[in-house]
């Protein structure tokens, strides 16, 4: 206690904010940037509190600037995180390429790979500043830090989102230049973007390499480059694919062979997508709820409506709930072979699920209805409840 004394008594004064400020209490005063004018040591647990209870967002750099007067003036990578966060809320986007160019003349801390992924992502989401993402990626050796490819593909990927496909390749050869090591990751980033761009040969030259990057393709690589294929009709070279996959040891999941069965369905083979299920679960793969769903549609585009009650049935026992358009599509189908007990179950567990037919499905069914006497026992009971 005597060394406290004999300390000046505006330093005690100091300690005694201090600790209240971080006081485990729930009534903690919030720090005004006023401390910023005190002469005394601030820590950068104290600085940072200050600028996150910012009231205004926008007076972050002109209170950056105060501070950076302060013979204690120690800039980290949580404070600069923590106003670019602040400048991000209030849509201030100029202020925080300003910030980075002062970081970068400061010179002031060295920032991690994971602050400037951060920012490309603000950059990309946020501000939609693509060109501002791809310029940071490029820029942080200039900062004296090396992308990982964690970040390399998280531009890669905003590129493609966004439909930027011109850019993805000049970004993609600049990986040797930022040390970037190209991975799997990388590479169906890189496919995804040449199929939704309709360059499904490339595609396929780029699938062929992977073993020249020390790469394995994955389930996903082939599902996406299928995917577009069958978009096109050609199914058969998706099948080929699927051998390709067998040849290379890739095990095939359930989202492949739903792009299978939906590429089946969509050129009038629906007979052969029901097949291809049975074939599916011999293999060991087990479907998923989109397998049985494209497998429904299979069956009712074959009009096999008696054995798409039974499908709805099992999806409906695995807890899995058929769409709207299935429902739509078997109730029409009932109501043309006059199944009339079938359209009433088929409604009762279309209501029951959350979905309200329209009103050319009411005129249907109540059309098929009346023609068998049947309106009391469907319409009186369901329509009333």
């Amino acid at each position: 206690m005597m060394h406290l004394l004999r300390r000046p008594i505006s330093r005690i004064l100091h300690l005694c904010v201090s600790f209240h400020e971080f006081a485990p209490s729930k009534s903690r005063p919030i720090p005004s940037p006023d401390l910023l004018r005190h002469k005394d040591w601030l820590s950068p647990p104290e600085v940072i509190r200050i600028f996150q209870t910012l009231k205004d967002p926008n007076s972050a750099l002109p209170l950056l600037a105060q501070l950076s007067t302060r013979k204690d003036y120690n800039p980290n990578e949580s404070l600069y995180a923590t106003i670019i966060h602040k400048l991000a809320l209030a849509n201030n986007f100029d202020s925080i390429e300003a910030l980075m160019q002062q970081i970068k003349a400061d010179r002031k801390c060295r920032l991690s790979d994971a602050f400037f992924r951060n920012l490309i992502k603000i950059y990309g989401h946020s501000a939609g500043r693509i060109n501002a993402a791809v310029e940071t990626l490029f820029a942080m050796p200039d900062y004296k830090c090396w992308p990982s490819v964690a970040t390399f593909n998280t531009v890669l990927n905003l590129l493609v989102t966004t439909k930027q496909f011109e850019v993805v390749h000049e970004v993609y050869v600049g990986a040797a230049k930022l040390g970037v090591e190209i991975d799997a990751c990388c590479l169906n980033i890189i496919i995804k973007g040449l199929c939704e761009s309709g360059q499904i040969e490339a595609a396929l030259k780029v699938l062929d390499e992977f073993p020249q990057q020390r790469c394995s393709p994955t389930a996903r690589t082939f599902s996406t480059i299928m995917h577009a294929l069958c978009g096109r009709g050609r199914v058969e070279d998706s099948f080929g694919l699927l051998e390709r996959m067998e040849a290379e040891g890739v095990e095939a999941d359930a989202v492949v062979f739903n792009v299978l069965i939906s590429g089946l369905r969509k050129r009038g083979r629906a007979a052969e997508g029901v097949e291809l299920l049975q074939k599916m679960m011999r293999r060991g793969c087990d479907p998923n709820p989109g397998t049985y769903q494209e497998v429904l549609y299979c069956l009712l585009d074959s009009n096999k409506y008696s054995e798409a009650k039974k499908m709805m049935e099992k999806m409906m026992g695995k807890g899995i709930n058929p769409s709207f358009q299935s429902y739509k599509l078997v109730i029409q189908g009932f109501c043309g072979d006059k199944g009339v007990e079938d359209v009433e179950w088929a409604l009762r567990h279309m209501l029951a699920h959350g979905f309200l037919p329209k009103m050319g499905m009411w005129n249907t069914m109540l059309h098929c209805l009346l023609s068998h006497n049947h309106s009391n026992s469907l319409f009186s009971q369901i329509i009333q409840n």
